[in-house]
């Protein structure tokens, strides 16, 4: 009999929408390769209809929820995971500390779990005292009722082991090799390029502040949106109509069209400030990206000595910026580091292997 397993706390398969969404998408036919029988929870209205990349193995469940930046994990967490007591897998991934409220909805009925606790969400910008404080009650919960935990990045697995006490299984997350062809429209090597979500603490303000000044010498490409709308986003729509060099294209779900633009970049500025490896950042460098990343102990984990790090204000950010876009010699030599430490570390067979690793002993 296969053995089963179902994943909870993503927008379901196949999504496109962050992080998680990436994971699962590369780790679910893994999965089913190796034989297990693979059940991915989701939203409806997520994931992209008739997707020629969805495998077929693969059981998706939609189930109800409340579309909205405050309630929507909490939810369709809890829909979620009382399907999956009723069905009881052999085994629930879990993303997000977020769904920690409805683990023990899991423990009651003996389906062991292994969570991945992405970042430390009570302490990002974008959240307001109440929402912090449903993280940080969600986390302690995990805490106490999640089984194996999985950290993406030392540093997380760090700060999980000081404030509560746990030790998690180290998974980074990982790059897929490519080198597109130039695009027709930009420069090779000659454009600046951020990719990210709109909220305050991955830099988006500070780096729009930037942009327009920098525009007046090189292309500024926008990649990203808040995916509620909102100020950031007329932010982007103003600062593109005000400014020729600068282009916002939204959010990209095409991965050749975006892993293009960060190979072909001059100069890639990565703005993540908390949370762990940042998915973004490990495909950039697998694309062989320049990047100017701001100064972090999880970015200069996941770079070493492969980028060049700057403050969080927008003069910082349009030195750095300007430094990698004007010295070719510099452009190359950021762009091979960042590739040789991602094939090095940060592979999609090595995390792969590692969540399979994973499911096996906890059964």
């Amino acid at each position: 009999m296969p053995r089963r397993v179902a994943i909870i706390g993503t927008r379901g398969y196949p999504s496109y929408y962050g992080g998680f969404e990436t994971l699962v998408r590369r780790l679910v036919p893994h999965l089913a390769d190796e034989g297990w029988e693979v059940t991915v929870y989701g939203r409806r209205g997520a994931t992209v209809p008739d997707d020629p990349a969805c495998d077929p193995r693969i059981a998706r469940v939609v189930t109800p929820g409340v579309e909205s930046k405050s309630l929507s994990t909490l939810s369709y967490g809890l829909t979620a995971c009382l399907h999956a007591a009723r069905r009881r897998p052999d085994v629930v991934l879990v993303m997000n500390v977020a769904n920690g409220y409805w683990l023990p909805l899991l423990a009651a009925r003996g389906i062991p779990t292994v969570v991945n606790v992405d970042g430390i969400e009570w302490k990002r910008a974008k959240w307001g005292r109440a929402a912090k404080a449903v993280f940080r009650g969600g986390a302690r919960l995990t805490a106490r009722f999640g089984g194996t935990l999985v950290c993406d990045s030392v540093e997380i697995a760090r700060c999980w082991r000081e404030e509560f006490g746990r030790t998690g299984e180290f998974i980074p997350y990982g790059g897929s090799p490519a080198a597109p062809d130039p695009l027709p429209d930009l420069p090779r090597r000659g454009y600046a390029l951020l990719v990210a979500r709109f909220v305050p603490e991955n830099t988006v303000v500070e780096f729009f502040d930037a942009a327009g000044e920098l525009s007046k010498d090189w292309p500024v490409v926008i990649v990203g949106s808040s995916g509620y709308g909102g100020e950031l986003d007329e932010r982007a729509r103003t600062l593109a109509a005000e400014h020729p060099g600068v282009r916002w294209l939204g959010h990209l779900s095409d991965d050749e069209k975006l892993f293009a633009l960060w190979h072909n970049a001059g100069a890639y500025f990565h703005g993540h400030s908390i949370g762990g490896t940042n998915p973004a950042l490990v495909q950039a460098m697998a694309c062989g990206a320049p990047v100017v990343a701001r100064d972090t102990v999880y970015n200069r984990e996941v770079l070493g000595d492969a980028g060049r790090f700057v403050a969080p204000d927008p003069g910082s950010i349009a030195a750095g910026l300007r430094a990698v876009l004007s010295d070719p010699a510099l452009q190359d030599r950021l762009a091979a580091a960042a590739l040789d430490r991602q094939q090095q570390s940060y592979t999609w067979k090595l995390v792969l292997d590692s969540y399979s690793r994973t499911l096996e002993a906890v059964l």
